[in-house]
């Protein structure tokens, strides 16, 4: 499994957001030029997010975007399976029960479930909050990649 520049950066733009969280609106300009990330691909991601309800949006003079949930609700796992889809490590583990028709007889499966477990393990017990407290401890900052 390979995180795509995507995903990391929905997992950047969410931080960013969590990291301002003042209740106001924040432009994706201002985001853009904090990351140095393209505003034209924050706003592909930010769409997604916005349409999982993950962030609120206003448009106009005062638009931007904001969460729309506390950043304690918010987990990394949340967010990288709603960009990346399955953070499994093979396919056959895609599907629940496991479809292979040779999952009864592979030695390598529990390799791969064990490996699942621990990738979910990590990321869904580490919330926005928690990188939030993490970036302030490191620099005190805003956060850019």
């Amino acid at each position: 499994m390979k995180i795509s520049t995507k995903g990391r950066y929905a997992l950047c733009l969410m931080l960013d957001l969590a990291l301002h969280n003042t209740g106001e609106y924040i432009t994706i300009k201002s985001i853009s030029a904090r990351q140095e990330i393209s505003d034209k691909y924050l706003e592909q991601i930010i769409t997604q997010l916005s349409k999982a309800g993950y962030v609120k949006s206003i448009r106009g003079a005062q638009g931007g975007y904001r969460l729309a949930k506390a950043p304690e609700e918010y987990t990394v796992g949340m967010i990288l399976r709603l960009i990346e889809g399955s953070l499994a490590p093979v396919a056959c583990l895609d599907d629940d029960p496991n479809l292979c028709t040779r999952s009864s007889q592979c030695a390598t499966l529990d390799v791969w479930k064990q490996l699942n477990d621990a990738i979910n393990n990590v990321v869904d017990n580490i919330t926005l909050a928690d990188l939030v407290d993490k970036q302030n401890s490191l620099t005190g900052n805003d956060y850019v990649i």
